[in-house]
């Protein structure tokens, strides 16, 4: 199987000018109107864990690449936002208000496949405790740090495997993925990764995939596909929920 290509993230009109990176102190100052903007109330240390792991984000990207992105209200805009708007739909699947998500720890399994610099993986575990999240990625660098990100910020339910995804083991109740690959693939490549009976795939899109979702075989259920609003950006944001089903049934939306 070809190793899946890992797209850059979904920039609208990501800036191109060259600008000087922040300091832990600018990170501090800016993170906190994000996650206002998107409508979630994190604790203090919730907050100060996504301000460092921006900036540490920033910090190994200089020699590491881990995202194209280079521009610290780029990186704001175009990762933070972009993952913080996915919180309240997983909450929503997951049967959680905001107060059961900082409950019972590792109530539920994610895995984020492909995850790159930890995106959205690193974001839903400093926010949702009680979701245990395994971040996958086959380039070894990207899977260090996030291994260092867990050990910093003292993330218990963050974890990182270097492995081809159809390598893991285990089952997960959501399968995530963010600029990953085409549904087809995704689908396919993790099937056996699911929770029986309840696990589903959450899929993080812009423009509505729609060529992808009539490609994909009748062994997968499409459940709904759910815009979403990045207030920073002016670009088209949707999941896609998707499930196994063992026999052809009629898609929907």
């Amino acid at each position: 199987m070809p190793r899946p290509v890992h797209a850059a993230p979904r920039p609208s009109t990501p800036s191109s000018k060259q600008e000087p990176p922040w300091s832990a102190e600018q990170w501090a100052e800016q993170v906190p109107p994000v996650v206002a903007s998107v409508g979630l109330s994190p604790t203090p240390a919730q907050l100060a864990a996504l301000a460092g792991y921006m900036a540490l984000l920033q910090r190994w990207n200089a020699t590491y690449n881990l995202t194209a992105l280079r521009s610290p209200q780029d990186m704001l805009s175009h990762h933070l936002a972009d993952c913080l708007v996915v919180v309240e739909p997983l909450l929503a699947h997951l049967g959680l208000d905001w107060d059961q998500a900082q409950s019972v720890p590792s109530r539920f399994n994610l895995l984020d496949v492909g995850s790159g610099g930890g995106l959205p993986g690193v974001v839903l575990a400093i926010l949702c405790p009680t979701v245990a999240v395994t971040c996958v990625d086959t380039v070894g660098k990207k899977a260090a740090f996030i291994r260092q990100v867990a050990a910093e910020l003292k993330l218990p339910n963050l974890r990182a495997e270097h492995a081809r995804v159809e390598q893991l083991k285990g089952h997960f109740d959501v399968v995530a993925s963010r600029a990953f690959a085409s549904l087809v693939d995704f689908t396919d490549w993790t099937r056996q990764l699911l929770r029986p009976d309840q696990g589903v795939w959450m899929a993080m899109k812009g423009r509505a995939p729609d060529e992808e979702l009539q490609a994909l075989p009748e062994t997968v259920r499409i459940d709904r596909r759910q815009p979403l609003q990045v207030p920073s950006l002016e670009a088209e944001r949707c999941l896609v929920w998707m499930s196994p089903q063992a026999h052809s049934a009629t898609k929907k939306d």
